[in-house]
Order: structure tokens, then C-alpha cells, then sequence
């Protein structure tokens, strides 16, 4: 499904000499490839604050409470998304609210989310999923639609480096947005990183001190509930030499599901993306026999994954807790549909060919 250790054999040069600068500098934290990384990242995304979290759930929990989400507050967010969003919430102690998805793109149905937004939901979270993106300003457009007050919404860009709507780049639609550097993103470190991005300097102020033991100068703490979440030097130098080849990565990954896509039956169906770039952070594709499926490609040497296997509302250890959830009927009926494919952009050409020649011979 992926192998990290070709990205590093293609640039390693480069990598062991900035191991090298990061060992020798003495900054190991909050250093100069830190804020210059930050500064990148915010220039490329097109928002004006970044703040440099310890990894994309640290994100998200700090994003939340950014938002002011508080005990029992109300968070609008989908069940097929992973759970990351359901364990910030959890965290928190505030309550998801699961919207439904629609069937034909795997994203958020955002009739269905602003049908759930009344005055107790502080926020929603929109999921980026797949490397396809959410419209956010439809989502706000049906709020308004309904009369209804919108709330704060932050965008989960995990898995959305790069991708955008109109010209515009995922994470600079909402007042906050969540990034994973998480290695296997399209935008990966060599470890654990996030960052949190904002538009409003208000958010920046209550976030950067979150982060840091809630912090407001060192050791005075004036913000409860402060936590301690960076992202170390190693990880920033990395990802400021990847981040100039994100967009040739992301095309590379276009392609590798384009070549899928034109070979693959009727019985193989791709997630629409219309109106958007996406950046095909996996190859997602929906058979009615995933079993059998899957070991038509196992038996030609080709992995599989299913992402993700379980609705956050179905979790066990999550059975006992408060939540608000519907029937979701297209959450459940794509849960037992999808499949992930092997996506990356180190792929070959051999090993793309070799899957779209499985993907062409399938016969259900």
C-alpha cells in the first residue's frame, strides 16, 4: 500500500544534510525552521497564522477549543471519517453529531449537516476526506438558507494538501483548519507533526497559548485547559524541503487513480469530485463484493486496506458515551463498499500498470 522509504532514497542527500544543520543548530524546538516552515505553510495554504502542533489530533482538539467548544457543547461531523474529529470531541467532553454522507463522493452531505445545526452545536467540522473537499461556502450558503445561525467551522485538511475549490486551496475557507504531517500524508514528516491555520489573529492569540501549557508569558498561565503540543525542528526542516514538490506529488497521485480509473469495469465505482482538484490521498473505489474484491487483487500480489472499517458512532469504547446519531443510511451502505488501493506518488509505471491490469480483469 506504500513505502515510505523510497520518498527518502529519492531526496536523501538533501534530508541527511538538514538532520545534519537541525543536530548542529542547538534549536530543537520553536527554532528557525519552525517559523520559517510556518510562514511557508501559511503563504501556500493562503491564510495569514499557522501554528505548529504536535500532530494532526492535537490539531484538532486545539482547534475545537479555540472555538470555544466547551463540556456538553454540540459538534456537527461525520462517522466515516476515521474518528479523529470524534476523539477531540471526546477530549473535550463535548458531544459529535453525525451528519450522513453523500453516497456519490464520500464527503459530508451539507443538507444533511445544516438540517442538525441548532443552538447548542458550537461547531462543525468539515472532513476533507480522501483528498477531496467539502464546499464549505455551499455548506454556509444552506445554513443561511435555513435562517439558521452558522457556527464556528474548522476544516480538516489531513488528508487535502494542496487540494482546492474555485482557486482556492483546502484550509483557508473556514475560520480554522487542522493539518496532519503525519508520514503517508501527501505532505508527511519523518514523524508526528500538525498545525493549526486562522484567519483571525484573535483565534492565533488563544491557540498559541493553548499549545503551551495556556501560557500567556512563560510560566504565567492565563488560559485553562493549556496543554503541551509542538512540533520538533527535525520535523519542520523536512517539511519545508518537501513542501515545493507538493504539487508535483499530488499530480503524481492524480495519475496513478486516472490510470485506475480508465481501466477499471462498471462494477469498480470511483467517488465524484466536481467543481474541485482533489490530491488522491488514497485510492478509494466502491464493489458490492468487497471480499471478493479484494482477493481477486490478493491473489495477483496486490494489498488492500479499508479506510475506515467502523462509523465512529459504532465504536465500542465509545457505545456508553452521549452522541447524536441518525440511521445514515449512506454511511452504512458505502462502509461495506469501500476499498483502498495502493496510491503513492514513488509508484512505478509497472506497478500502476500491474494494478489497473487486475483492476480491468475483475469480473464480479
Amino acid at each position: 500500500m506504500n513505502d515510505l522509504s523510497r520518498a527518502y532514497r529519492d531526496s536523501q542527500a538533501i534530508f541527511d544534510d538538514l538532520l545534519t544543520k537541525v543536530g548542529a543548530s542547538g534549536y530543537y524546538l520553536n527554532g528557525p525552521y519552525s517559523k520559517a516552515f510556518s510562514r511557508e505553510f501559511a503563504e501556500y495554504v493562503g491564510t495569514p497564522h499557522c501554528l505548529l502542533v504536535g500532530n494532526g489530533s492535537d490539531a484538532l482538539e486545539l482547534a475545537l477549543r479555540a472555538a470555544g467548544v466547551e463540556a456538553g457543547d454540540r459538534v456537527v461531523t461525520v462517522a466515516n471519517a476515521g474518528g479523529y474529529t470524534t476523539v477531540a470531541c471526546r477530549i473535550i467532553g463535548a458531544v459529535p453529531v453525525y451528519a450522513d454522507i453523500d453516497p456519490d463522493t464520500l464527503l459530508m452531505d451539507v443538507d444533511d449537516a445544516a438540517s442538525l445545526i441548532d443552538p447548542s452545536v458550537r461547531a462543525v467540522v468539515v472532513t476533507h476526506l480522501f483528498g477531496a473537499m467539502v464546499d464549505v461556502e455551499a455548506l454556509r450558503s444552506r445554513v443561511a438558507a435555513l435562517g439558521k445561525h452558522c457556527p464556528v467551522i474548522v476544516e480538516d485538511c489531513a488528508q487535502a494538501h494542496g487540494a482546492s475549490i474555485r482557486g482556492q486551496r483546502a484550509g483557508s475557507f473556514a475560520e480554522l483548519a487542522t493539518f496532519s504531517f503525519y508520514p503517508t500524508k501527501n505532505l508527511g514528516a519523518f514523524g508526528d507533526g500538525g498545525a493549526v491555520l486562522c484567519r483571525d489573529g484573535a483565534f492565533m492569540d488563544r491557540l498559541s497559548q493553548l499549545h503551551q501549557y495556556g501560557w500567556s508569558k512563560k510560566y504565567h498561565v492565563s488560559v485553562p485547559l493549556g496543554r503541551n503540543s509542538r512540533m520538533d525542528e527535525i520535523q519542520a526542516a523536512v517539511l519545508s524541503a518537501r513542501l515545493p514538490g507538493l504539487e508535483d506529488a499530488n499530480a503524481a497521485r492524480r495519475a496513478v487513480i486516472d490510470s485506475y480509473a480508465a481501466a477499471a469495469p462498471a462494477s469498480v465505482a470511483f467517488p465524484k469530485r466536481p467543481d474541485q482538484i482533489p490530491v488522491a490521498h488514497l485510492a478509494v473505489v466502491m464493489v458490492e463484493d468487497r471480499d471478493g474484491f479484494r482477493a481477486h487483487l490478493a491473489e495477483q500480489g496486490i494489498g488492500t486496506d479499508i479506510h475506515y472499517p467502523v462509523l465512529d458512532c459504532d465504536q465500542p469504547g465509545w457505545g456508553e458515551l452521549p452522541q447524536v446519531c441518525g440511521q445514515l443510511p449512506n454511511s452504512r451502505r458505502r462502509l461495506n463498499e469501500i476499498v483502498s488501493l495502493p496510491c503513492f506518488p514513488e509508484l512505478t509505471h509497472a506497478e500502476i500498470s500491474r494494478v489497473a491490469e487486475a483492476l480491468a480483469a475483475y469480473a464480479p
